[in-house]
């Protein structure tokens, strides 16, 4: 998890929780959930402790890039095959992306800055019209795959 006080970090575990709670996805057990305070090392370190105390696992789900790389990191260092242990992130920075290319990243989320950008201009440019605008602006968050993985490769 990214850092307890901030609200993403807070909301993207919620979603990840979420979705774990699904039909589709209720044979799902979260195992170890800690923050890593959207840091690689630390993510790198929670992973290298969880490996040593023998932690069984098959997924990583973490809540960004970053904190994903360097749980990578020490799988891979500890002899742990990302082939074999699904590894997801979120933010589509060109590391994450990169892991994504090599095939240590299995998916990641892709979050819209020109969207987002767009979609503020657009809202001001209506309250200074007078229009009215809806209270949250959303911009669809947008999953990433090895399929998919080629559209985003450029967009970060």
């Amino acid at each position: 998890m990214g850092e307890l006080s901030n609200q993403a970090a807070r909301q993207r575990t919620k979603d990840i929780e979420d979705v774990i709670a699904t039909p589709d996805c209720n044979f799902m057990k979260i195992v170890e959930k800690q923050t890593a305070n959207w840091s690689r090392t630390q993510a790198a370190d929670l992973m290298t402790n969880w490996l040593s105390a023998g932690l069984k696992f098959d997924a990583f789900i973490a809540n960004n890039d970053e904190m994903a790389i360097g749980g990578i990191q020490s799988m891979k260092s500890g002899g742990v095959s990302t082939k074999d242990h699904l590894v997801g992130g979120i933010d589509a920075t060109k590391d994450g992306l990169a892991a994504m290319q090599s095939g240590d990243l299995a998916v990641t989320v892709f979050q819209n800055a020109a969207g987002q950008g767009q979609g503020s201009v657009d809202a001001a440019l209506k309250i200074i019209k007078g229009e009215k605008v809806e209270a949250r602006v959303w911009v669809p968050f947008e999953l990433v795959t090895q399929g998919t993985l080629k559209n985003y490769l450029s967009k970060n």
